[in-house]
């Protein structure tokens, strides 16, 4: 028969703390926080001849998935239709709590005389009420976890069939990634 081995507390610490340290590496590995639209609304339209402007405002639904709270910048994401810059939609400077969602009141400007570029376009979309927008653009912000704060930038993309009559959303995907800043 073999020895028996004596337990020593210098052996179970080192694996509580190796058990710790793998812990903390699987849960805190970042992910990518996802986004749904949820409305929109037409809160303006403005006739500057020989522009117009139309003001729209977004309800975005935003789930952050990790366990630190996030304080991101405020961005302008460029929203597109047929390939041109149809206007932006803006995001204000803020903080979402970890493994949280929230919903996000955006405006977005839009002008009137790059649609007129696209009447074509738009007319076929209106008649058969599909209209494609597609926006995409970054967010920067920081992660923050106790003490230790990281920098990141947050890639968006969307791409929205959008009823132009009524203004409802029929289709969505979106998608977003994560790049950390370490140093």
């Amino acid at each position: 028969m073999g020895k028996k081995q004596k337990w020593s507390w210098k052996s179970a610490l080192v694996g509580a703390a190796a058990a710790t340290a793998t812990a903390a590496v699987v849960l805190g590995r970042p992910r990518d926080p996802s986004f749904d639209l949820l409305s929109l609304r037409l809160s303006s339209l403005k006739l500057n001849p020989p522009d117009l402007e139309a003001e729209l405002n977004l309800a975005v639904h935003v789930k952050n998935p990790n366990i630190t709270h996030v304080n991101y910048s405020s961005a302008n994401i460029p929203i597109y239709y047929h390939g041109a810059i149809l206007g932006f939609a803006q995001v204000h400077a803020g903080t979402q709590r970890p493994k949280s969602c929230q919903v996000l009141r955006l405006r977005a400007r839009l002008h009137g005389l790059e649609l007129a570029q696209h009447s074509p376009q738009l007319l076929a979309d209106v008649a058969r009420r599909e209209m494609v927008l597609d926006a995409a653009g970054e967010v920067g912000g920081t992660a923050n976890l106790l003490w230790w704060g990281t920098r990141f930038k947050l890639h968006v993309e969307s791409h929205l069939v959008v009823d132009p009559v009524s203004l409802d959303v029929v289709d969505q995907e979106n998608r977003s990634e994560i790049e950390l800043f370490t140093a």
